[in-house]
């Protein structure tokens, strides 16, 4: 009797093993949720025996917050739940500029990221970025003339694609509908920086000698300043890139102006330092809750705004002159010392962030400029612009808008120009003195970069 149970045991245990382990393999590839693009379950792994791979787990660093860095967790979350091949973790860092101390650090360390929130181009030239065109060209649903040109041409450095365009951004006008009304004017007084200072004046509210509410708020920093001086005809450098020229007359007028305004005239005021974005949130808090009638901030702050109590309106040019604040695009790159995996992986990221429905979906909860021409015509967002017509206003700028100047100093002119625009803001130091001091310094290291 033993002799003939232990076979038949044993032929029962090995029918028993078989049926768990077809069993594992096709629950396996049941559970991994692999699907193709037309959301079909991929068996291919079960007939053939083989392991499911393993996703391919890469870091994404980013300096946003409020509810930018809501947008972004969300965008996150909805990449790791469409497909199972890689799963991205969001680092978040204090803003732009510490995104970039950081990467510099991780860099050194050799323990970089898959990708980051960033555009540096003296970075890209050192190598410390992928070049993405094999990646393009590899990919099928790239559509180049399908993202908006400047916003694309943005990335690119010395011929090669380096960066990708996540969002557009540019800087315009936030006014509280009441106080306008309330000082007899209409949206038309925002028109010009002119007629915009007058309004300024009519809506501060002094009280004991103090301004207890401001006119308008400039944004802290160089850049809102020096969109108002394109838009006096005032540029950068010279035609052939070898002379800065922030001080010539469009320049050292401009920056005047504003520190009258903010010092002399006391109808402006901006907010300064702190960790992060903090002074870009105090700023919009003073208006929300009527410190404030105005201040000039970004088509991303759409998505912390109130639109029953302000409104949004297209940033001013000078009489005589047209309107040319910069339009530009926030761009993400891959390090070139992540492993070829996840280059690869990242590249997948970043493409998924920029088709139609989530370039639509970004502007729409965010306010900022989407990078594809084919997002106008998404029907999400075309819905949404009916009922909210401040979405158009930031486009209706970029139709007219300048490009940004890339900076080939690696940041030294950029620095120069946000010491003396701290000069101008904070310290009331006049216009001219602290620009001719930036020409002076900023100027030695452009020559070093075009040998003159």
């Amino acid at each position: 009797m033993n002799g003939v149970r232990k076979p038949l045991v044993m032929i029962i245990m090995l029918s028993a093993m078989l049926v768990t382990a077809c069993s594992s393999g096709t629950n396996g590839n049941q559970g991994s949720g692999n699907t193709n693009g037309g959301g079909a379950v991929n068996t291919a792994g079960a007939n053939s025996g083989e392991a499911a791979k393993e996703p391919v787990h890469i870091e994404f660093w980013y300096g946003l917050g409020g509810k930018l860095g809501e947008q972004m967790e969300a965008t996150i979350k909805a990449f790791n739940e469409s497909q199972d091949e890689v799963v991205v973790k969001g680092v978040v860092q204090g803003n732009y500029t510490e995104t970039q101390q950081a990467l510099q650090a991780a860099i050194a360390s050799k323990k970089v990221p898959a990708a980051a929130l960033i555009q540096e181009n003296s970075w890209a030239s050192k190598g410390y970025f992928a070049p993405l065109d094999d990646f393009i060209a590899a990919d099928a649903a790239f559509d180049k003339e399908d993202f908006i040109p400047a916003f694309l041409e943005q990335g690119v450095v010395e011929g090669k694609q380096y960066f990708l365009p996540l969002y557009g951004t540019t800087q315009v006008l936030y006014y509280r509908k009441d106080m306008l009304e309330k000082a007899g004017l209409t949206p038309d007084a925002l028109n010009t920086w002119e007629s915009l200072a007058d309004a300024a004046k009519a809506m501060t509210v002094t009280e004991s000698g103090k301004p207890s509410v401001y006119g308008w708020m400039p944004m802290w920093g160089r850049e809102n300043m020096i969109d108002a001086v394109l838009s006096r005809g005032g540029k950068m450098v010279s035609e052939d890139g070898k002379t800065l020229l922030i001080d010539s007359p469009e320049w050292i007028e401009t920056w005047e102006q504003f520190r009258k305004w903010i010092h002399e005239d006391k109808i402006m005021a901006i907010h300064s330092g702190g960790q992060g974005w903090e002074y870009w949130y105090k700023t919009i808090d003073d208006v929300i809750q009527g410190r404030a009638a105005g201040y000039t901030g970004s088509s991303g702050d759409q998505g912390d705004l109130d639109f029953s109590i302000v409104a949004a309106h297209p940033q001013p040019g000078w009489e005589g002159h047209p309107a040319a604040p910069v339009a530009s695009s926030l761009t993400a790159a891959v390090l070139a010392a992540a492993p070829a995996e996840q280059q690869e992986a990242a590249y997948k990221w970043l493409t998924f962030f920029s088709n139609t429905s989530n370039t639509a979906k970004w502007s729409i909860n965010t306010g900022y400029i989407a990078v594809r021409k084919s997002a106008l015509e998404d029907p999400e967002f075309k819905a949404f612009a009916e009922q909210n017509p401040q979405i158009r206003v930031p486009l209706e700028q970029a139709q007219t808008a300048s490009s940004p100047y890339i900076d080939p100093t690696g940041g030294k002119i950029n620095d120069a120009l946000k010491i003396a625009a701290d000069k101008v803001q904070i310290e009331n130091v006049p216009a001219e003195k602290a620009l001719k001091e930036a020409k002076e310094k900023a100027q030695k290291e452009l020559d070093k970069v075009t040998g003159a």
